[in-house]
């Protein structure tokens, strides 16, 4: 373990002896225990963003598509085709 300094406020600072008490546990580990919740949820978008990000997915969704699906169909063919087999670049 390292020991180490910080200056909280004085309202976590009770809400950290608080759930100390009430979990019987020490307050170094509800700290822990309270960053590793925390950084577990960082890898989720804020509400927000995931808000914007879907907007404008269904505002590509809603557009008419660019090419027939047939040529999107083989384009498809052919990645997985490729991936199967190795990336080789087309000679000219």
């Amino acid at each position: 373990m390292v020991k180490v300094t910080f200056t909280l406020d004085e309202e976590t600072v009770r809400t950290i002896r608080t759930m100390a008490e009430r979990r019987r546990k020490p307050q170094s580990l509800v700290v822990r225990e309270a960053v590793a919740r925390y950084a577990a949820e960082g890898d989720t978008l804020p509400e927000d963003e995931r808000e914007r990000r879907l907007a404008i997915l269904r505002e590509l969704m809603s557009q008419p598509p660019t090419r027939p699906q047939p040529d999107v169909d083989a384009e498809l063919r052919e990645v997985r085709r490729s991936r199967r087999t190795g990336w080789h670049r087309p000679s000219d």
